[in-house]
């Protein structure tokens, strides 16, 4: 499989960069098929001296584009929604074979870019629909005009490449302002995918612009004056560069989607069997490389012998295959990269240093073909130590880590026990342990009986502490795209005795 890229987008065109002469690109990014290193599916020109290009074309289409009727930028969505429609099978086959996660879990990715419009325009529009208020005073009426930043930057992750983007760009154009989407360099064929599907849409030029390249590109943006949103979703260390980038500059809105070390609570009264999917799915779905994904599980003591043993057998019953070319249908496929391959290996090794349990090794296998794959593991230890560099850091791998406890009160103490507060779960049939939770745990999200790789895009998204900056994603990204201008409007003026002005002569 190659995959042909067609360079960056903007002024309404794909411009690929100069490859011979004097102006040609020297730097390549060149990516290889997780599931099959003998394959190569593209090669990525990074070209710097393009993105004041970018940039000025994301300016002179958000001069456009915010004085679009709210009418037509609805207009323009549906014809993206669409494109994608015409497209999702090609959509979720390049996911992936990019992130090497199972075509069936690609194909739900590509569905909810399909979805994530009608919620656009029904959930999150309304949040910032004008508001009007008569006689707010004797002889006035207020109003909100809820206006557009301005141009803006979302930066994507690698584990969902379409989706998560596509939420955070829909709701910054349907609020007027243009963009610049950067992906990540290690999913650029499916970043190119949806935009092929914006310019089949007809927007107008300078809307919608991609821009192609590393980590320095993507730096660049956020330095850059004329951007005025910067939407991120990745690593806790990024975020903190982009801050670093953005601080001195007020004119920015920095919202951040960052990781997380995800705590579930299994109680003594569970269902068992139904929390046994649930954790299944909460810890290896993406070869746990997903945000949201449970590293660490709160197990009680009365019925963790039983549900671990249990865990274990289901574990070993995964199957571990290419996306797409293989027998039976895998439930996890590779890992990205080697460097994630790397970490998570290391990150095994350091939990024997530790002297935690080891149920399930994590190891390299082997299949068909040559790639990331790996097995998941397990481990446990009967109390959390702060000091564990294990137990504390995001792991981005197939890991999942059992705590016993005995009261309510430590378990929740585990789940607030790390840097991170994304998201958390609890299996009970007791309620007042879960509004138990909901009081105590520190976290964005916090799923009853639900695994915590369950989210839906109507509600907000995003995490507390290291997890995120309090600027949530999903259904309220929209909040993050507009400013409010407030406005008195006198209805009556009566008449003015300037002689009576107090404090005139």
């Amino acid at each position: 499989m190659n995959f042909e890229l067609k360079g960056n987008y903007f002024n309404g065109e794909f411009v690929f960069p100069a490859t011979e002469g004097l102006h040609a690109v020297e730097k390549y990014i060149v990516k290889q098929s997780p599931a099959n290193l003998d394959e190569t599916l593209w090669r990525c020109p990074i070209e710097y001296n393009v993105i004041d290009n970018v940039i000025e074309s994301a300016v002179n289409g958000f001069k456009v584009w915010k004085k679009t009727a709210i009418e037509d930028r609805i207009s323009y969505l549906k014809k993206y929604q669409e494109q994608v429609l015409g497209r999702k099978e090609e959509i979720a086959k390049a996911i992936a074979l990019e992130t090497g996660k199972p075509l069936w879990e690609a194909l739900t990715e590509s569905a909810a870019i399909i979805s994530k419009v009608d919620v656009t325009i029904n959930d999150s529009l309304p949040r910032v629909r004008d508001e009007h208020i008569e006689n707010i005073t004797p002889d006035a009426n207020g109003h909100v005009f809820y206006r557009p930043i301005g141009p803006s930057l979302v930066i994507g992750p690698f584990n969902f490449p379409c989706h998560l983007a596509n939420g955070q760009i829909l709701s910054a154009l349907i609020a007027g302002n243009s963009v610049i989407f950067k992906p990540s360099e290690k999913t650029c064929y499916s970043a190119q995918l949806l935009i092929e599907c914006f310019h089949q849409a007809q927007f107008p030029k300078g809307v919608i612009n991609l821009i192609q390249g590393d980590g320095e590109v993507a730096s660049r943006l956020t330095k850059s004056r004329p951007l005025k949103g910067i939407f991120f979703t990745g690593s806790k260390e990024i975020g903190l560069k982009i801050l670093e980038n953005t601080y001195s500059d007020l004119s920015k809105l920095v919202c951040l989607e960052l990781g997380g070390k995800n705590t579930s609570i299994i109680h003594k009264d569970a269902n068992i069997d139904f929390a046994l999917s649930e954790l299944l799915k909460a810890s290896f779905l993406t070869s746990g490389q997903r945000c949201t994904s449970t590293a660490l599980v709160a197990i009680h003591n009365d019925i963790k012998d039983e549900f671990i043993s249990r865990f274990h057998k289901l574990a070993k019953r995964i199957i571990i295959d290419h996306p797409i070319d293989h027998e039976k249908m895998p439930f996890m496929g590779p890992l990205i990269d080697e460097s994630a391959v790397n970490t998570y290996l290391n990150f095994v090794g350091m939990a024997k240093r530790e002297g935690i349990e080891e149920i399930m090794r994590g190891k390299s296998i082997e299949r068909k073909y040559r790639g990331h794959y790996v097995t998941p593991s397990i481990h446990y230890t009967d109390h959390f130590n702060h000091k564990s560099i294990f137990l504390t850091n995001e792991l981005f791998g197939p890991n999942c880590t059992f705590i016993s406890y005995e009261n309510i009160e430590e378990a929740i103490n585990i789940a607030n026990s790390t840097e991170y507060g994304l998201a958390s779960a609890i299996y009970t049939a007791d309620k007042s342990l879960y509004n138990k939770c909901v009081e105590e745990i520190e976290t964005g999200l916090l799923n009853y009986n639900r695994s915590t790789v369950g989210a839906s895009s109507q509600l907000p998204f995003g995490g507390v502490k290291n997890s995120g900056n309090y600027r949530p994603a999903a259904v309220s990204t929209i909040d993050a795209c507009v400013y409010p201008m407030s406005s008195l409007e006198v209805t009556t003026m009566g008449e003015v005795d300037l002689d009576n002005i107090p404090g005139l002569s």
